[in-house]
């Protein structure tokens, strides 16, 4: 048979937004006005086919934005290229959830069981449960406070369901069984979801300001450029990433260009980012900043760093 054309994308830039919705709400008119990206968008469904990327600079980073094609209902089960489309929005940092101001919390309803059925998980915390399977032993379950929602026969069933005899359980919270049952297939991925609400220009205003009160949401309209501006804003803080610069010996640092990397990054994750062999090698490093106690702070291996810190790494001689 003929191949099928290329549907994933490489990764590039300091972070990716996948944006996902339903055909025909926005999301090609989005990626045009805050990239200069050209993706097709028309008046008709099912424009886009394949997956554009786009780049967004912004705070002297550079995230990269996926245009997917429109997602249908029954989309988990492959309807429309949907699970090609939600593989992808699994790769990246954040969802940008687009949906349209008329029928926003319905469609974004949808979209959020669609993502459910496939393992992803919006805007909560992964349980706090250790699950450890034994060789012998049995099942021993233990619970740090009172459960309300499961109790331990409950949960002796599903692993006998799945023949799994002994193991290790210990619940640090009133979790329910589908929690439960999460952290047992243990191939959940936990993502931070942004709901963006498009088309806003063609509801009251009554409506505008009561769905932009919901948690989680921005209110846009992309055609007139409305509220663009905070909708990056809030992208930055969902992404929950830090700026860091490198100072070499002897000069001033590069203020240009950061190194982005996750919230609550230690000098270890820096220096394995920065080469394999820094890590090895390292001796101590000079932090300028807010992480700093004094200007410059010498510090060890197992610093936190925060947003905007300069650091100056030393090492010994390589051998």
């Amino acid at each position: 048979g003929k191949a099928g054309e290329g549907f994933d994308v490489a990764r590039s830039g300091d972070a990716r937004v996948a944006m996902v919705g339903f055909p025909s709400v926005g999301k090609s008119t989005l990626l045009s006005t805050l990239t200069n990206t050209k993706s097709e968008a028309a008046a008709y469904a099912f424009t886009t086919l394949t997956c554009i990327p786009g780049v967004v600079p912004y705070n002297n980073s550079k995230i990269q934005l996926l245009d997917l094609p429109g997602i249908i209902e029954g989309a988990s089960k492959g309807k429309g290229r949907g699970k090609q489309v939600i593989a992808v929005a699994r790769t990246s940092d954040l969802i940008l959830m687009v949906v349209e101001a008329a029928k926003a919390e319905l469609q974004a309803k949808l979209l959020t069981k669609e993502l459910e059925d496939v393992g992803i998980r919006i805007n909560c915390r992964p349980p706090d449960i250790t699950y450890v399977i034994k060789k012998t032993g049995g099942i021993k379950f233990n619970s740090t406070v009172e459960l309300t929602h499961c109790d331990e026969k409950l949960c002796r069933d599903i692993l006998h369901m799945r023949k799994v005899h002994n193991a290790d359980i210990l619940f640090r919270g009133n979790y329910t069984v589908d929690e439960f049952i999460d952290v047992v297939e243990g191939n959940r991925k936990y993502m931070r979801c942004l709901y963006c609400i498009n088309k806003v220009d063609t509801i009251t205003v009554g409506e505008m300001d009561r769905v932009a009160r919901l948690p989680d949401t921005v209110v846009i309209s992309a055609h007139w450029k409305l509220n663009l501006d905070f909708l990056l804003d809030k992208m930055w803080e969902y992404l929950d990433v830090v700026r860091l610069y490198t100072k070499p010996r002897g000069k001033r640092p590069d203020f240009s260009e950061p190194v982005v990397v996750p919230r609550g990054t230690a000098i270890l994750d820096l220096c394995n980012r920065i080469h394999r062999d820094f890590a090895k090698r390292f001796k101590t490093a000079n932090v300028w900043g807010t992480s700093a106690k004094h200007v410059p702070q010498s510090v060890g291996i197992k610093h936190v760093l925060q947003d905007e810190d300069v650091v100056q790494l030393m090492t010994k001689p390589g051998k």
